[in-house]
């Protein structure tokens, strides 16, 4: 299974009145993670897009385990934790680098559509050549 660790740091802006990440942040790291993920599988969303195809988020979840704070090291660790020809389930594992303590889990599903219809499409059918690209579960 392929796992790719992207890293960030948190920024001041980032956080709350309390001091933490704020809870709505880590949906913004799943994406710059999630985009990271995908780019190293030779493509680029840009890519599928201009083929015609577009991946909305069809369910969230994150489950807080400890806060981050300001000027933590953090690393996400993305992988896919599931994947059919209509939908793709990427899984999320947030880290603070300097003692690898998990600090939050989670995962985000998206569905395969077609950009003109918005149409759920099957993209191991009709666009094989994605489908090797993604299929590395």
């Amino acid at each position: 299974m392929f796992i790719n660790e992207t890293k960030l740091n948190v920024r001041y802006a980032e956080t709350d009145k309390m001091g933490i990440v704020h809870h709505s942040k880590y949906y913004v790291w799943f994406e710059v993670a999630r985009d990271e993920f995908i780019s190293k599988l030779n493509i680029t969303y840009k890519e599928i897009e201009d083929m015609g195809i577009m991946m909305p988020l069809i369910e969230t979840h994150c489950k807080y385990l400890e806060g981050a704070k300001y000027g933590d090291e953090i690393i996400i660790k993305t992988s896919i934790e599931q994947l059919t020809g209509v939908k793709v389930v990427f899984k999320y594992e947030v880290f603070r680098a300097s003692d690898d303590k998990i600090l939050a889990k989670g995962s985000t599903v998206q569905a395969f559509v077609s950009s003109n219809e918005f149409k759920i499409i099957n993209i191991k059918r009709k666009y094989p050549e994605l489908w090797s690209k993604i299929n590395i579960i």
